[in-house]
């Protein structure tokens, strides 16, 4: 697949930690409203074959806590969410309001496959307490475990002018 060009194009300064922090919490409060739009459905999907009072029932005897199945729509949700928006854009709607991108090193946009890396070593970074995160107060690029390991780069862009 070819890489399309991301723009605006140009050599830009990488994200610090403030701003990838900045837009990971504007992205998690949408990501929760994914979530819960997601599992909505899913239960109306429950409740359609097993009816209203069955579904209750098992709500209420716990035996619908921990359901791997809603787990594991709910964390491919996630990865749809990123996915499209860096594969396409190189930002999400968070890093559009803080003017931080995602991308290859030449400036193109990443792949689907760079973008389950990046996915897949955040996740890992959050389960070390962040330390992937903080990696990058200590690395001369900037850059994060999921950065190094997807071969990206994330960069703060200029302002767009309107």
């Amino acid at each position: 697949m070819p890489k399309h060009l991301l723009r605006p194009q140009g050599e830009f300064p990488a994200a610090g930690l403030g701003r990838r922090f900045a837009a990971i919490f504007y992205d998690a409060l949408l990501c929760v409203a994914l979530l819960m739009v997601v599992t909505f459905l899913y239960k109306l999907i429950w409740m359609a074959f097993i009816g209203e009072a069955r579904l209750r029932q098992l709500s209420e005897a716990g035996t619908l806590d921990g359901d791997p199945l809603l787990s594991t729509i709910l964390l491919f949700s996630l990865f749809a969410f990123f996915a499209k928006f860096w594969t396409h854009a190189g930002q999400t709607l968070g890093m559009q309001v803080w003017g931080i991108r995602v991308q290859n090193a030449d400036g193109t946009g990443i792949s689907l496959w760079q973008a389950l890396l990046r996915f897949v070593v955040a996740i890992a970074s959050w389960l070390c307490v962040g330390l992937g995160f903080f990696w990058s107060l200590f690395d001369k690029q900037k850059r994060s475990w999921h950065d190094m390991y997807s071969e990206t780069q994330l960069v703060r862009i200029p302002k767009q002018k309107k």
